[in-house]
């Protein structure tokens, strides 16, 4: 297995044990991390994200699969069953893509069906407005002041 994919499998393994301190030693300092709740986030907050994240989700399970890289990118496909915040149950499909530099990640993004998973965590304002770039601006909204909130209380 290429060191890079072990970087990955290591990650996701972390993960699966919501060991968040294990996640974050995978990354670079100045690692970027994108997903559609979670734009943008650099260095510090990445790592934060993923302790938050795993901190709060009590009934977290994690499966991944399909880990691949090269010198420098790599991908993984993982699943996560969880409750969210509203109390429903969400089941989340992600392909991550990855890439790398000196056997850390320096970019990590994630990718998942927006609308699918505004339909399981929030029910009917999901469905019916999942899909839309006010629905997702507002999820990054509201993902980004807890997160300030969340480092704010660990400062």
């Amino acid at each position: 297995m290429h060191p890079n994919a072990e970087t990955i499998q290591r990650f996701y393994t972390c993960f699966a044990a919501r060991d968040a301190a294990g996640m974050a030693a995978c990354y670079a300092d100045d690692v970027e991390f994108s997903d559609h709740a979670f734009p943008g986030l650099r260095g510090r907050e990445a790592g934060e994200m993923w302790r938050m994240l795993c901190e709060r989700g009590k009934d977290l399970k994690i499966e991944f699969r399909d880990v691949t890289a090269d010198d420098r990118r790599g991908s993984a496909h993982w699943e996560a069953w969880y409750t969210f915040s509203t109390g429903r149950k969400v089941h989340n499909v992600v392909e991550a893509r990855f890439e790398f530099r000196d056997g850390k990640i320096v970019r990590h993004d994630d990718d998942f069906p927006l609308w699918a998973w505004a339909r399981q965590a929030v029910g009917l304002p999901g469905l019916v407005l999942g899909w839309t770039g006010f629905f997702e601006r507002s999820l990054q909204r509201q993902a980004r002041r807890q997160l300030a909130a969340y480092m704010a209380g660990r400062s």
